[in-house]
């Protein structure tokens, strides 16, 4: 692999006397799918939350190719270069599939003080929706109404929303949560062909997915490192087993 593109440094995380997360140093390169895994409440949420801008460190160092970005607004982390997904899916009901990537392509325009022409005029904005939801496998649903998708379907709008918004490096939280195994294969298969130009830190529970997908996992427990490598070493690791994975899982 090469330099990490995105990088930690004994990112903390406090909540009154509660250490959500205590002192995480991780990195992921381009090409890269870098899996936290651990139990509920581990902290990787609040992990994932730091590094979007959603939350503030308490302390600890972000570091996105050399500049550090602690406690920058999601805004200004996502112009950067960093999208994400969250646990439940974020998207706008209502609008269509094309509506939704259009928006999220819009915000990389440089002024929003666009008063006299019809959103859906710029024609630069719609490529970069529908390269997005190309990418996504969704080009031929880019009428439908998103509250009329799959589960499966809505989280890959929700990927596309991100890829229209031209990141280097995905943040995804859980984008496998409630579906079935068809569904599940889809999106896993979209993973591996994105992991191919972009770096991925991907927070997941489906372990198969999980070790079919990642170079390297970190191991979360009580919101410490228990343990970070590749696939191989934390599958045969006594303390992961012992901690989330259990010996039937491995």
């Amino acid at each position: 692999m090469t330099e990490p593109l995105l990088q930690t440094h004994e990112l903390s995380r406090r909540f009154g006397g509660l250490m959500a997360v205590g002192g995480v140093s991780l990195g992921v390169a381009m090409g890269e799918v870098h899996a936290v895994i651990g139990p509920n409440g581990a902290g990787k949420s609040t992990f994932i939350n730091m590094l979007s801008g959603d939350l503030a460190p308490s302390a600890g160092r972000i570091v996105f190719e050399g500049r550090e970005i602690s406690g920058l607004a999601p805004e200004r982390v996502s112009r950067l270069g960093i999208g994400r997904s969250y646990q439940k899916t974020n998207v706008f009901p209502t609008f269509t599939v094309l509506e939704n990537c259009r928006l999220a392509a819009q915000s990389r325009l440089p002024s929003s003080m666009r008063f006299f022409k019809a959103a859906d005029k710029y024609e630069a904005v719609i490529a970069s929706a529908r390269d997005a939801l190309s990418k996504v496998g969704l080009q031929s649903r880019e009428r439908a109404v998103v509250s009329e998708l799959s589960h499966g379907e809505r989280r890959q709008v929700e990927i596309a929303m991100a890829l229209a918004t031209r990141p280097r490096v995905l943040l995804l939280d859980e984008p496998l949560a409630g579906m079935g195994a068809e569904e599940s294969k889809r999106i896993t298969a979209l993973l591996r062909t994105l992991a191919t130009d972009h770096a991925i830190i991907l927070v997941e529970h489906d372990m198969d997915a999980v070790f079919a997908l990642a170079h390297t996992l970190t191991v979360m427990v009580n919101g410490k490192v228990l343990e970070s490598g590749p696939p191989a070493q934390i599958r045969a690791s006594r303390a992961v087993q012992e901690a989330y994975l259990g010996v039937e899982n491995v």
